[in-house]
């Protein structure tokens, strides 16, 4: 699991200047997702947000149809990838635990994530929806998703 140096995530610059994986794993999950789901790449999908326990960091966002997940790390066994996310923030922080809900709110509406301490599109040092367009065209979705797949169903 990759931990941001302290101080990157308040410095506009530093964050964005991190490459895509980081600055959509570690932070802008929202606007990656909201983006996936304005023009969704595949059928089917629809966001879920992992919520620490009170007093807990581990905030994502991801998009999934239930059995295979889309978030940074590509297309993903839905429940490998939340196995990760958990195992990763319970190795730092004894009693980590969450909570996963559908998403019923506009992923790239700033006044929607500002009431769950997120960030809107408009609050990055520039827009980071192009830049996430940019990063999901570079991706075969269909044979991504169908690898997964083969995974899930295994």
């Amino acid at each position: 699991m990759y931990v941001l140096k302290h101080g990157i995530k308040k410095n506009p610059e530093k964050r964005w200047a991190l490459p895509d994986r980081i600055f959509f794993g570690y932070g802008a999950c929202a606007i990656l997702a909201g983006t996936f789901l304005e023009h969704p790449p595949l059928e089917e999908f629809h966001a879920e947000r992992i919520i620490p326990a009170e007093g807990f960091s581990g905030n994502h966002i991801y998009v999934t149809n239930g059995v295979i997940a889309f978030d940074y790390h590509g297309y993903s066994v839905r429940e490998r990838l939340l196995e990760h996310h958990e195992r990763g923030w319970a190795s730092r922080n004894a009693g980590w635990h969450c909570t996963i809900v559908k998403v019923d709110f506009d992923l790239l509406d700033a006044t929607e994530l500002n009431q769950r301490k997120m960030l809107g599109p408009d609050q990055y040092l520039y827009d980071p929806i192009p830049r996430a367009r940019r990063f999901l065209q570079r991706i075969d979705h269909a044979e991504a998703a169908a690898r997964a797949l083969g995974i899930a169903t295994a």
